[in-house]
């Protein structure tokens, strides 16, 4: 049976001005850290409005920076906890 140890809360915040998009990702980690991401997109001047694709280019680029934040945390707690210098963790 598997039990959840602790839940992660993801906070997105967008900023937009019509051509470019930026998103932040925010996560409070249990150990009361926290860890950011920053995104951002750039709407072509022939293309057409659209807030939301934006938001997904922006808020996705975020996302996958604080995942790679996430990796070398964790990468960096396995090596201090084992005293060496171990393999980088990969996507």
């Amino acid at each position: 049976m598997m039990h959840t140890a602790v839940g992660w809360h993801i906070e997105m915040e967008f900023m937009e001005d019509g051509r470019h998009t930026r998103a932040v990702a925010m996560v409070r980690l249990p150990d009361g850290s926290e860890v950011r991401g920053h995104g951002h997109a750039s709407r072509h001047r022939v293309d057409s409005e659209q807030p939301r694709v934006g938001e997904e280019v922006a808020g996705a680029r975020a996302l996958n920076e604080l995942a790679m934040q996430l990796l070398t945390k964790a990468h960096d707690e396995i090596d201090q906890a084992s005293g060496r210098t171990s393999h980088p963790i990969h996507v």
